[in-house]
């Protein structure tokens, strides 16, 4: 017994932002973003109208249909994304009830991975199905950065490179020989927690960083408050990220980690028909490829129209170059991903 992708979709926002956009709110330029990133246009969400899990019904619907199964035989739901719609609860009880769905009560899972999200979430989804107790597992990723960034110069550094959208498969077991998912690997390691992260809001009272320099106030003092005026003042409630560190991790881990899942079925490098990387950065990808050797019609790209997506980038990706039709039956797909934690992770699949 093997775990299938059986359906895949995915959806993204109507307005396209260019990096021209951006250069009204930070000192950018075109040529600026496309060198370091590769990136050339993103897409954000419609403000008070779509949410993470409203764009991951979307793609969600998309990828039941194009699976052949009606909503309520979902009976297992995977919900990745770095965004939510609430702090609590999950967006995975809020996509259930968009789709309509809530009658078959079935069970809502909300990982918190963030780049490395849909990855966890396919390992996760492939030992249920092994073990029979699922059978049409629901898994999405969707992301709504353009929330939650800065729009200063101060921010630039990241509001540059992430932008808005959804993709979505729904798993089911296969027992046809050479199909499915062959192997999974995943790895974490939080030693430099805070040089990918959105430290505010949150629960830690400035413990590991300092009180002080991150808003809170004195510790002494009984009860806390989860929101201060300092941050608020002192722009703290924003995403940072330590490019550099970021990006020399990041491309000695990708390897390693799509090396580990072709040793753990005896296959190479040769052997990839399509290297889908999540899309964090195209520098990263291309060094990556390269590093692999792998010719430019066996990768797939598109940050150049979306950005990054984190946790929505790798279906998004696959769900488009299946539609073109570079993804095909008996080729074996290659999935990684790398990102806040620090996470990592990769997948092979037959498809």
């Amino acid at each position: 017994m093997r775990t299938k992708i059986a359906g895949i979709g995915h959806y993204v926002p109507e307005r396209v932002v260019k990096n021209s956009e951006l250069t009204k709110y930070m000192d950018t330029t075109n040529e600026w973003i496309i060198e370091r990133t590769g990136i050339e246009e993103r897409r954000y969400a419609e403000k008070h109208k779509e949410t993470p899990s409203s764009m991951g019904a979307k793609a969600a619907r998309i990828a039941i249909e194009r699976a052949g199964i009606q909503k309520e035989d979902v009976d297992f739901i995977i919900f990745a994304t770095l965004s939510p719609d609430y702090y609590f609860p999950g967006c995975g009880v809020l996509m259930q009830r968009e789709l309509g769905i809530t009658n078959k009560e079935a069970g809502a899972l909300d990982i918190r991975n963030q780049c490395s999200g849909f990855v966890y979430g396919l390992s996760i989804a492939d030992q249920f199905i092994k073990t029979g107790m699922y059978k049409n597992i629901l898994l999405v990723g969707a992301e709504m950065h353009s929330m939650g960034l800065d729009f200063s110069d101060e921010g630039r550094g990241v509001t540059v490179i992430f932008g808005d959208g959804a993709g979505a498969v729904v798993l089911q077991p296969t027992e046809k020989e050479g199909q499915g998912i062959l192997t999974t690997c995943l790895h974490a390691d939080g030693t430099h927690a805070e040089e990918l992260a959105m430290i505010n809001p949150g629960s830690h009272g400035g413990f590991h960083l300092g009180t002080e320099k991150y808003g809170y106030p004195d510790p002494s003092v009984p009860g806390g408050v989860f929101v201060t005026q300092k941050m608020i003042d002192d722009n703290l409630l924003s995403p940072n990220m330590s490019g550099q560190l970021v990006f020399k991790t990041a491309i000695v881990k990708f390897p390693e980690v799509i090396k580990e899942a072709l040793g753990n079925c005896g296959l190479t490098t040769q052997d990839i028909d399509i290297f889908v990387p999540h899309q964090a950065n195209l520098r990263i990808s291309q060094f990556v490829q390269k590093l692999l050797r792998l010719p430019d019609e066996k990768v797939v790209n598109n940050i150049q129209k979306y950005g990054n997506t984190t946790a929505a980038s790798i279906p998004i990706a696959l769900s488009e170059a299946w539609e073109q039709g570079k993804v095909k039956e008996g080729d074996l797909v290659c999935l990684a991903a790398f990102g806040s934690g620090f996470t990592w992770g990769s997948a092979l699949i037959k498809w």
